[in-house]
């Protein structure tokens, strides 16, 4: 992949829930919520607190999608960002 956010952006990777409860039960497809912490796969010049590789946590409705040799990412604001799972 061959891509570069610009200004405050960073390109994220959503990172896939668990599919079943701590109780064991499963959880189906539909009922599934879109993954609200994902990992940087590219990051902006201007971003300064945030390193490629960070896990981070963000709103589930920031950002917008894009679509990159078939894989699904989110360009988001570094601003949007809430925080860095260590």
């Amino acid at each position: 992949m061959n891509f570069k956010p610009l200004g405050n952006r960073v390109l994220v990777e959503r990172v896939q829930e668990a599919t079943t409860t701590m109780s064991g039960i499963i959880i189906p497809d539909n009922a599934k919520e879109k993954p609200s912490q994902g990992k940087i796969i590219a990051i902006g010049s201007d971003v300064e607190e945030i390193e490629v590789g960070d896990v981070v946590v963000f709103g589930k409705y920031v950002g917008n999608e894009l679509s990159i040799d078939g894989t699904e990412y989110l360009i988001i604001e570094a601003d949007e960002l809430f925080g860095i799972i260590k």
